[in-house]
């Protein structure tokens, strides 16, 4: 292990985890395409699983230079926050680029989808059924977790584990619901513009909700094996902050998407079984 001399920053040692990441991260992009080209789940699978394996030993060794090795300084763990908000405003403009896409083709329809939006022959769906209550559900997720906070700061382990464990489980919740939206819409991403960004948007949004449930997750059990001091871990706290911007990401989704997007057209007489809404 490198020792830092005359500074307070964390020299850290050669590692092959974020090679690792970055030609599994590749392998589920291109198994994406495989899989939406019709060319089955091989390439999808194993990326998606040789990603987890990896994010687990890279999360390994940062709690062990962190907690048991002591080298995340107050500089390092400043340099941490810095860097991590810098990632979410890296992950806004992202989102920002897709909203442009979705406003762009809505405020300026062309002839192409019928010069009105949503496009001719597209059903939208219902914002007052599953998406109303994915929204009832995310935004409730992040007042669990703030309680969950709160109770760690006070110094109330059993609470805080309680909170979280029951923001874990409307994240699970919330993508599950989302995925049964997905099977019971009417169109699909090839349909017109309003397909291409109605799934660009609540995909990639997924995508963001199951990245923070895993993030969770290893907050959990940090938390349950004591990782974390009553004033708080950067860790947690990172992890706060990114399910508070996918919230509000997805209320913006809700609003501008699902509300706005289909104002004033019929949602048709499709119907969502009670399973939906409580299976998990």
């Amino acid at each position: 292990m490198k020792k830092s001399r005359g500074h307070g920053f964390h020299m850290v040692d050669p590692s092959p985890w974020p090679v690792l990441t970055s030609i599994f991260v590749l392998g589920i992009a291109v198994g994406l395409v495989e899989w939406l080209s019709g060319s089955g789940l091989m390439t999808l699978g194993v990326s998606v699983l040789g990603l987890l394996v990896v994010a687990s030993f890279w999360w390994r060794d940062v709690i062990r230079e962190s907690v048991f090795q002591g080298r995340h300084t107050s500089l390092v763990k400043r340099g941490l926050k810095v860097g991590f908000v810098l990632f979410l405003v890296s992950e806004g403009s992202f989102f920002f680029s897709l909203f442009w896409a979705f406003f762009h083709s809505a405020l300026a329809p062309t002839a192409y989808i019928g010069n009105h939006w949503p496009p001719t022959g597209v059903e939208p769906i219902n914002p007052w059924k599953v998406p109303l209550l994915n929204t009832v559900v995310l935004v409730g997720s992040g007042v669990t977790l703030t309680w969950s906070h709160h109770s760690l700061r006070a110094g109330n382990l059993t609470k805080a584990v309680v909170g979280l464990v029951v923001t874990i489980s409307m994240g699970v919740y919330f993508s599950w619901l989302q995925y049964n939206e997905y099977l019971m819409a009417s169109f699909t991403i090839a349909d017109s513009v309003f397909g291409s960004t109605f799934y660009m948007l609540t995909g990639f949004h997924g995508l963001h909700v199951v990245v923070g449930t895993a993030f969770l997750v290893v907050c959990l059990y940090r938390m349950v094996s004591l990782h974390f001091a009553t004033s708080g871990s950067v860790g947690f706290k990172c992890a706060i902050w990114y399910w508070h911007f996918v919230d509000g990401v997805w209320v913006l989704v809700y609003l501008s998407v699902y509300v706005w997007g289909s104002w004033g057209t019929s949602w048709g007489s499709k119907t969502y079984k009670p399973m939906y809404y409580f299976s998990i």
